[in-house]
């Protein structure tokens, strides 16, 4: 039995961004090294990426092929695409990211980490906040022990609180 499928407003556009994205990281990965041999440099890369050129366009020939998901009356195709396709987690979650991104240089790793796993377990659905700080805190000290002291890689301490923080 085969299922028809309805195609999701911004869908065709969203595939064909997603394979030439695709097309040009094989030509990266060709740029390292070539296809000189199977254990060159590059192999893997160019193996990785060729399968997502031919995934992205099997993709996009499964759009084209779908029918157009209907709207709701008197929906407009951008409000059909922000709500299906842009939820309110998602916009909420991809600001805390570059909020953390840019926190990073200023207040350094500890401080940025500690805030942004608070408010991203908060963002994914957990109201529970006393348990969001322990478990962050926890987390934190955990990937700090283990990046500081094994693996001896020096973590940004910000230009905020240089010499105040770890």
């Amino acid at each position: 039995m085969h299922l028809q499928r309805s195609r999701l407003p911004g869908q065709i556009a969203f595939t064909v961004m997603l394979l030439m994205f695709s097309v040009f990281m094989l030509w990266t990965a060709y740029g390292i090294s070539g296809f000189e041999s199977l254990t060159s440099a590059g192999s893997f890369p160019m193996l990785a990426t060729a399968v997502m050129v031919i995934t992205g366009l099997v993709n996009v020939m499964q759009a084209l092929r779908e029918t157009p998901s209907p709207a709701q009356e008197g929906e407009s195709l951008p409000r059909q695409f922000m709500r299906q396709l842009t939820p309110g987690v998602l916009i909420g979650f991809t600001l805390a990211i570059v909020a953390y991104m840019l926190a990073l240089e200023w207040v350094g790793f500890l401080l940025s980490s500690y805030v942004f796993l608070v408010i991203s377990m908060w963002l994914l659905g957990s109201r529970r906040i006393v348990l969001n700080l322990v478990v962050s805190a926890l987390s934190l000290g955990a990937i700090y022990m283990i990046f500081q002291t094994v693996f001896s890689v020096v973590l940004p301490s910000g230009k905020l609180f240089a010499g105040w923080l770890p």
